[in-house]
């Protein structure tokens, strides 16, 4: 009859307790998370905005709404546009304190994604108009904007993320040139309500 030692007992436990340890995390599919539906993505959201013209980086908060087919935007952020128009800073500032803001939807269409649990938004945006006031002039100006990939509302943690790009700009008629884009990156939106 052979004697069982102290450390024979434990060394038997322990490889007992870490196999139980192991299966058991094979087993394990973390919490259940609800699929995705199209309506997930209506609310209203805060979202970091990241502008980017050339060297030029700009970091701010904006708030926005999301409706059925349409982000809808009270304040669109229209800084840089005006800075390309007008290229006198103390021009462009002033321009920018006479101007209302502007409100701006962009149209989507959403389709899921249920493999990744994602819903994937497809933008068809509209032109911009806006009137830019220089010396006692408005300035007559369309922006062409484009949406170059898809957006994405994730099941996981109900946030937003998309990009437009202002491809071109036209005043009184006349494209813009020289003309460096300017790209409006929405890496992370959550929803507020």
């Amino acid at each position: 009859m052979k004697k069982f030692t102290v450390p024979r007992i434990f060394m038997t436990v322990l490889v007992v307790l870490a196999g139980l340890t192991l299966f058991s995390c094979l087993n394990d599919d973390g919490p259940d998370i609800p699929p995705v539906k199209l309506e997930d993505v209506k609310g209203n959201y805060k979202g970091r905005l990241i502008t980017i013209q050339g060297n030029y980086k700009k970091e701010k908060i904006i708030d926005f709404k999301v409706k059925q087919d349409t982000m809808q935007f009270d304040e669109f952020p229209i800084k840089e546009i005006v800075e390309s128009v007008v290229k006198d800073p103390e021009k462009a500032e002033a321009a920018l304190k006479q101007m209302a803001k502007v409100k701006y939807n962009l149209d989507y269409k959403a389709t899921v994604n249920a493999e990744n649990n994602v819903l994937e938004l497809a933008f068809t945006p509209k032109v911009l108009e806006l009137k830019i006031p220089v010396d006692g002039v408005n300035k007559n100006t369309t922006v062409l904007l484009a949406a170059k990939q898809k957006g994405f509302f994730v099941g996981m943690d109900h946030s937003l993320r998309f990009a437009i790009v202002a491809e071109k700009i036209t005043v009184d008629g006349v494209v813009l040139e020289p003309y460096e884009t300017i790209n409006y990156n929405f890496p992370f939106c959550v929803k507020t309500n």
